[in-house]
This record gives C-alpha cells, sequence and structure tokens, in this order.
C-alpha cells in the first residue's frame, strides 16, 4: 500500500508522524539511561538527536510554541 502513495504524501508522512515518534522514542530512551546511570555521553547525544528531531517535524508531537504567561507585551497596559 506504501507505494501507491505519492512521494510527497510519503513525506508528509515521514515527517509528520515518524519523525516525531522517533523523536519522543530517542528523548525517551535517554532520559532512562540518564536517570540510571546519571548524564553520559550517550544520554546527551539521545537528547540531542530528541531536540533536532523536534526542530524539523511538524507533527502531533512536535514541540508548541509557549504562551506568553506574563499578561499583555504593551509596557502601557497594566497586566492582571
Amino acid at each position: 500500500m506504501w507505494a501507491f502513495f505519492s512521494a510527497r504524501l510519503r513525506m508528509w508522512l515521514i515527517l509528520a508522524v515518524a519523525a516525531p515518534l522517533v523523536g519522543w522514542l530517542l528523548g525517551r530512551i535517554g532520559d532512562l539511561i540518564e536517570a540510571r546511570r546519571g548524564p553520559t555521553s550517550a544520554s546527551r547525544m539521545l537528547k540531542k538527536g530528541r531536540d533536532f528531531l523536534g526542530r524539523r517535524s511538524r507533527g502531533p508531537l512536535a514541540p508548541r510554541p509557549t504562551a506568553d504567561r506574563t499578561g499583555s507585551r504593551d509596557a502601557g497596559l497594566p497586566t492582571r
């Protein structure tokens, strides 16, 4: 069935679904290694892989921009 998808749809599926899942998995493995043995070069490398894939993916597990929790950015308006 994969062969019937167009090249553009296959690339979108890879970037939207597979890349975030692989990035999450790399980060999870890095967190487990770090929790068990402390920070090592392997755990840092896995976390860098997660960050790299997180910046390039746009799927459901991609990092979302955080909302501004300090209130309005206009200096003339009071914040609540």
